[in-house]
């Protein structure tokens, strides 16, 4: 396994990767290097001056592939990377990512962006509203688009080619009364929509209809503006469509005929939690952020394996000590072709591969920082490197 120094100024690190990058046409090098040294000559942002680009690679034990994300805070560029951390490949998309985007069967990119009209409905919403979708070849030329200046967070590009997403819709006021808190202001709730190639709606879903605000309430710490915060979906091969609800903690699986909650996995197993997605042997594969874990007096965050039928956790992943891996917001985890499990502490910008064995074989740390714009850099200040989520690809799912 070849080791890169954690620790080492941030223009030895990237400079090579990205001189290669701009001598093939692919990127700038001054858009991915603001200094922000203090007179000192130190790097004052604290995730770049602790090293960026490819940590370190086993190339034996590592799935290989190539690896997609686009940070939140560098304009719309989508990255490709090779398992060398080297770009293979970079779209220019107009506006910043709403969330995240993926790579299509087709091998054009998904992609979630932020709409640049789309209303405040509360302070946080400017940090993750999304709203204007697209899907564009390599070449750069986009084919769809679609819009929803409600959406927020996740969207699933769907096997039929229809797109699920989630949006925000005012609640009615007698519901409304019923989510706990301290507030008489206005409440958001989710709605989860399906939208086919010609943008019709073709199935949504409400929480307000199917929920009872009792039995999934808000955890007080959490803010009383959008219950109950739909951060993640998954469609299961039943048909089944997985919510993740992020300020009550747990995820639910809905039918998609009745909307009905088929099962419900709760706050005793998994703690603000984000990115369901099913596996292969049918269990739940879940990003468990932790926080405000019930009985922890040290947040970490962990990636589990839980069997839908018995809420057994089967497989798990936290690092050593609990408090070397602990990402408040954002992230998610993949199963890969090989076992392996790719893995998106996104509050940091490091991605990484671990073994079954928890043995990671695979890590890269963004080295793109940048600023949120406008209102969302009150809430999310300084130059920072997240991503919501990032994908890892293997070399025959890659078009170029």
């Amino acid at each position: 396994m070849s080791i890169h120094p954690r620790r080492r100024d941030f223009l030895n690190t990237t400079s090579k990767r990205l001189a290669l990058a701009s001598v093939a046409g692919i990127l700038p090098i001054a858009s991915a290097a603001p200094q922000n040294k203090n007179t000192a000559g130190v790097d004052t942002v604290t995730g770049r001056r602790r090293g960026v680009g490819l940590i370190a690679v086993d190339h034996q034990r590592s799935a290989g592939g190539y690896t997609l994300f686009t940070p939140q805070t560098d304009d719309g560029n989508v990255y490709l990377i090779d398992i060398d951390g080297a770009i293979a490949h970079r779209w220019k998309m107009p506006n910043r990512p709403g969330r995240h985007a993926v790579l299509l069967p087709s091998g054009n990119l998904g992609y979630n962006g932020s709409h640049p009209n789309s209303p405040t409905l509360y302070p946080m919403w400017s940090v993750w509203h999304g709203g204007a979708f697209a899907e564009v070849t390599p070449s750069g030329k986009t084919v769809w688009e679609f819009e929803d200046v409600t959406h927020h967070h996740d969207a699933e590009w769907l096997a039929n080619g229809n797109l699920l997403y989630g949006a925000a819709e005012p609640l009615p006021k007698n519901i409304a009364n019923l989510v706990a808190g301290g507030t008489t202001d206005t409440v958001y709730g989710d709605v989860v929509k399906e939208v086919n190639r010609k943008g019709e709606l073709v199935w949504k879903w409400s929480a307000a209809d199917h929920l009872n605000p009792s039995d999934f309430p808000i955890n007080p710490l959490f803010e009383r503006v959008h219950w109950p915060l739909i951060n993640g979906l998954w469609e299961t091969r039943q048909g089944l469509i997985l919510m993740s609800l992020r300020t009550t903690s747990g995820i639910i699986a809905v039918d998609k005929k009745s909307g009905s909650v088929v099962y419900h996995i709760g706050a005793e197993i998994i703690s603000h939690q984000h990115s369901p997605m099913e596996l292969a042997n049918g269990n739940i594969l879940v990003f468990d952020n932790g926080n405000y874990r019930a009985g922890v007096s040290t947040s970490y965050t962990r990636i589990v394996e839980i069997n839908p039928a018995t809420k057994a956790i089967e497989w798990q992943y936290a690092d050593t000590p609990h408090s070397s891996f602990y990402c408040p917001f954002m992230g998610n985890a993949q199963r890969l072709w090989n076992g392996n499990t790719h893995i998106t502490d996104a509050a940091s910008g490091r991605l990484f591969e671990v073994t079954s064995k928890g043995d990671v074989v695979w890590e890269y740390v963004i080295p793109f920082f940048g600023e949120y714009p406008g209102i969302a850099r009150q809430f999310q200040p300084g130059a920072q490197n997240t991503t919501f989520r990032s994908y890892r690809y293997s070399k025959e799912q890659v078009r170029l």
